[in-house]
């Protein structure tokens, strides 16, 4: 008995290098399914979902033309020859005029949604669970109709008194809006997985702040465009500047890690970038201010049927007279500029796409 015990002692214990692996694994499903967690609940409970890396996407042109070079030196070339083509179609898009400039806002905002949303659909898709893709474009929709039917109905009041549908839209414009988006959120609870409720909310979520961020950003972008060109573009063309000059800056001098989400920023490229930022803005803003087509706000001509810009400029827009103070008159000699009003704002805005902007590419 004695000896029987004994052999089952040392047969239930054998050496650690005897069990097999699978011992192991089988206690962990066993544990796992005592505790009632399934693979794919455990997955939903982890909310860290795996986002794969995009492929290279530089043109296959540039990758040969620049094939000799190392890879420094060959992104260097490669972001200036992109560089210089969007900026080209920036200019081009500007001499089309606000409405076009309004056009593509609203196509990049779609394009930004659909990047994000794309990111958790990923993830949502992999549980097959029904329409987060519908009910997400169902919302951008409604936010959109929103937005941009207020911004109708201030900006071209006289066109839509006119107009006997648009007349009706815009008296009930609130109502409706509410209706869609109720309508939205009756959709998103009928479709409601017992089981996977966390992971839907999650994407409920994911959905509404894609919109905060993307939609508001872009309907305050048009109203900025409504008030002038100029008003849109010097901005842009700030964040543009700062993000070219803080690049060239931590290039050639960046020693200084500046941030550990963005090893290869630099505490070199982001002052230099400031620095070279604000000059920027103060000299566009001295070029732009001087013509009506960038200053004035855009209206519609009831008498033309078209959309006109032409206005007599305000006093942001005209020049007058400043006393420097005594330290930059010690050094540049002189008792006062001529400048316009705007400049003053313009570097109020340089700083921030220097100190601000940054963080959007952070992010």
């Amino acid at each position: 008995m004695t000896e029987l015990r004994h052999r089952g002692a040392k047969d239930s214990e054998p050496p650690l290098e005897q069990q097999p692996s699978e011992d192991k694994c089988s206690d962990s499903e066993l544990k796992a399914e005592k505790d009632g967690v399934s693979d794919n609940e455990s997955k939903v409970d982890s909310g860290v979902p795996e986002v794969p890396v995009p492929p290279d996407d530089t043109p296959e042109v540039l990758n040969k033309a620049l094939s000799g070079l190392s890879s420094r030196w060959k992104n260097w070339w490669v972001r200036g020859i992109l560089t210089l083509a969007m900026i080209s179609f920036f200019f081009f898009i500007i001499y089309l005029g606000p409405m076009v400039l309004m056009m593509i806002v609203l196509c990049v905002q779609i394009k930004c949604f659909h990047e994000i949303i794309r990111i958790g659909y990923s993830v949502y898709h992999s549980y097959d669970l029904p329409w987060f893709r519908t009910l997400s474009w169902y919302f951008l929709l409604c936010v959109n109709y929103f937005f941009y039917g207020e911004t109708v109905t201030d900006y071209f009041f006289t066109l839509v008194q006119r107009e006997e549908p648009l007349r009706i839209l815009s008296k009930y414009h609130r109502f409706i809006s509410f209706a869609l988006y109720l309508t939205g959120f009756c959709m998103f609870v009928l479709s409601l997985v017992k089981k996977h409720y966390r992971l839907q909310f999650y994407m409920f979520g994911w959905t509404h702040v894609t919109l905060l961020i993307v939609v508001t950003q872009s309907h305050l972008i048009i109203h900025n465009l409504f008030e002038g060109m100029i008003w849109f573009i010097v901005p842009i063309s700030c964040v543009i500047c700062n993000d070219i000059m803080a690049y060239m800056f931590g290039f050639f001098f960046g020693r200084t890690p500046l941030i550990k989400l963005s090893p290869k920023k630099t505490w070199e490229g982001f002052i230099g970038g400031f620095f070279a930022t604000i000059v920027f803005g103060i000299m566009l803003s001295y070029v732009m201010a001087g013509y009506r087509y960038f200053v004035c706000p855009v209206e519609f001509n009831n008498d033309s049927n078209s959309f006109q810009v032409d206005c007599e400029p305000s006093e942001l827009f005209q020049l007058q007279d400043y006393t420097l103070p005594g330290v930059l008159e010690s050094v540049t000699g002189w008792t006062t500029v001529r400048l316009y009003p705007f400049q003053i704002h313009s570097i109020a805005l340089s700083s921030f796409a220097s100190i601000v902007g940054p963080f959007g590419g952070f992010f």
